[in-house]
């Protein structure tokens, strides 16, 4: 590992039109007539086309359906009918989201064939905004995993190194964002879905508060933990997507008090992966925090999601066990073994840190660590080195981000540079109902780090 993190995140090699202008220069450039809706789905679809070969990023591209609602929007903003922001702007769905007309198929052979009779209500309110979307991206199967590389339809390649992974479970959307072939897209966060491939892929990723928005549509995993969240290139991006997610009155935001958590008192972390996200909270940073109880509730993660996501595959695990992947049938066999005993004792877990993070959050308004404790691991790799000690991959990936998970707070990862060419990410938490101003000071380190 590196000494010397590399702190601007430039776009990865052969990265597409979208990796250079963001949304509020799309939406300027359509109004004024320098592009059309059709042009920017077509460059889309033509990117995601292109680049399938190297990164996997795509299970569907809606090739009739895409091009027919970029006329539409066309002729909406033609007339004087303006939905926003997102109006004509392409975007890519994470394949547990039902898109109306479109396989759903959670990355698995158990829903081959399965088209979506309506749109799940997060696309609806998409669409409401103006957004185009254009196809579904690849999903770890039924999103029951941190690595991104277990799918009916392989694994998704990092777009800054395609021997290594782009994390999970949201790797297709994390990677169609860091590629430029999307400027925007949606994926579901459990315990650290959409923001391990984010902090992979260096893209910004967030984890509403959990019940923010409503995952009706969504293929569950583990219903207490489930989210929804957007992905973009920026945290402006990211906010306009979010805003037509879950419509409301922005609240001002304070000066940020930032808490640092030393990221070692959770999991060891490498020095280079620590430096990085530290060095980009900078002078936000007002003192050093500790929770011990934030340990452990890795164990309490676990014994939740795998209590409810075995609770919703008994059946077809029983009856059609082959359809999945090994890797992922003995997950959820796994969280089968989980004693009922151990499931209550891990909300009473659930609850007391609650209360001491909560007071945490009194002192620092916004928390801050690494997002992933390590580099992007290579594909297929179930065990790695920090330091020269071995660790589980599975487990590093999720061990800063899934707390954060079962206590329900929102959360966002946001690029902290290159380390040895491959993206690391700054994890940044806040008290439930924070999106906003997380994102605001997600933008300020952007802006101050360019």
């Amino acid at each position: 590992m590196s000494s010397s993190p590399q702190t601007r995140l430039s776009p990865p090699p052969g990265a597409g039109y979208f990796a250079r202008v963001d949304v509020a220069a799309l939406a300027a450039d359509l109004r004024a007539g320098r592009v059309s809706p059709r042009d920017l789905v077509e460059t889309a679809l033509s990117e995601a086309t292109r680049r399938q070969p190297a990164l996997n990023a795509f299970v569907t591209l809606d090739q009739t359906g895409a091009p027919a609602a970029a006329d539409q929007a066309a002729r909406e903003l033609a007339a004087g009918v303006d939905r926003g922001p997102l109006h004509g702007v392409p975007v890519a769905i994470k394949d547990m989201i039902d898109v109306r007309g479109l396989p759903t198929t959670a990355g698995s052979r158990h829903f081959a064939g399965h088209i979506a009779r309506q749109d799940a209500e997060c696309v609806r309110r998409l669409r409401e905004a103006g957004a185009i979307v254009i196809g579904k991206t690849t999903t770890h199967e039924f999103a029951n995993g941190p690595t991104g590389d277990r799918a009916a339809t392989g694994p998704t390649h990092n777009p800054y190194a395609p021997g290594h992974m782009a994390g999970g479970s949201s790797s297709g959307s994390a990677a169609a964002v860091a590629a430029g072939i999307v400027p925007l897209a949606l994926g579901t966060d459990t315990g650290g879905s959409v923001r391990i491939p984010a902090a992979c892929c260096g893209v910004v990723g967030l984890r509403p508060t959990h019940g923010a928005v409503t995952t009706e549509g969504v293929v569950p995993l583990a219903p207490s933990l489930d989210t929804v969240g957007p992905l973009a290139r920026t945290a402006a991006d990211c906010r306009l997507l979010w805003t037509a997610m879950a419509p409301g009155p922005r609240p001002p935001s304070a000066p940020p008090r930032i808490g640092w958590l030393p990221p070692d008192s959770l999991h060891l972390t490498a020095p280079a992966i620590a430096r990085a996200a530290r060095d980009l909270a900078g002078g936000l940073v007002t003192g050093n925090v500790f929770a011990p109880e934030l340990k452990e509730l890795r164990a309490t993660y676990r014994a939740i999601q795998g209590s409810e996501a075995y609770a919703l595959h008994a059946e077809r695990l029983a009856t059609a066990p082959e359809l999945y992947g090994e890797e992922v049938r003995e997950r959820l066999r796994a969280g089968g073994e989980v004693p009922g005993r151990e499931y209550a004792r891990a909300l009473e877990i659930r609850d007391r840190a609650r209360e001491r993070v909560t007071g945490l959050l009194h002192h620092h308004d916004v928390l801050a660590l690494p997002t992933i404790p390590l580099a992007p691991p290579a594909l297929d790799s179930r065990a790695d080195q920090i330091g020269g000690k071995p660790v589980d991959v599975h487990a590093a990936l999720l061990a800063l981000t899934s707390p954060w998970s079962v206590l329900g707070l929102p959360a966002v990862s946001i690029p902290a540079g290159l380390v040895d060419g491959l993206p690391a990410g700054l994890q940044l938490i806040g008290p439930p109902g924070s999106e906003h101003h997380l994102l605001t000071v997600a933008e300020r380190l952007q802006n101050t780090n360019p």
